[in-house]
């Protein structure tokens, strides 16, 4: 498996994501990941399953019009056991319409471990580590209470 691969996946997920192709988004992660957006919304790091994480995903994601996650570039090397990718990342959410703004923008840098599968690389842990952010920062409750009504 070649490096470049896994930057590839770690690409493909992201674009899934401002997709909505869901089932696009699990196929590119480990049956369990580690994730920390603990600098994004307090909550700690954890070990959860590929099947939960984007399950929530989508539920949060649903409530957002449209998102665009904006990388590069994604620099991969060689770790235990796979490798490691870095990339810095604008994340931009939009829900039209919202009093104080229609976008919130996240900045801030990713870190990926990927794991080596028979299928190819698979994301293992992903770690953000926010800048700053911009915009209207009652983007992510106005698609939390969206995406709920929704259901």
């Amino acid at each position: 498996m070649q490096l470049a691969d896994a930057a590839a996946m770690f690409t493909s997920m992201l674009h899934a994501i401002d997709a909505k192709d869901w089932e696009g988004v699990r196929e590119t992660f480990a049956d369990h990941v580690d994730i920390d957006y603990s600098s994004l919304f307090g909550a700690p790091a954890a070990r959860t399953s590929a099947d939960d994480l984007v399950s929530g995903w989508q539920r949060f994601a649903g409530g957002f019009d449209a998102t665009q996650h904006v990388t590069g570039p994604v620099l991969v090397s060689a770790a235990a056991g796979g490798a490691e990718a870095h990339t810095h990342v604008r994340a931009y959410h939009h829900v039209a319409g919202q009093p104080g703004g229609d976008v919130w923008m996240v900045a801030g840098h990713y870190q990926v471990r990927l794991a080596p599968s028979p299928g190819g690389w698979k994301i293992a842990g992903i770690t953000l580590q926010v800048f700053y952010q911009e915009g209207n920062m009652a983007i992510p409750d106005a698609a939390r209470l969206r995406a709920a009504a929704a259901q």
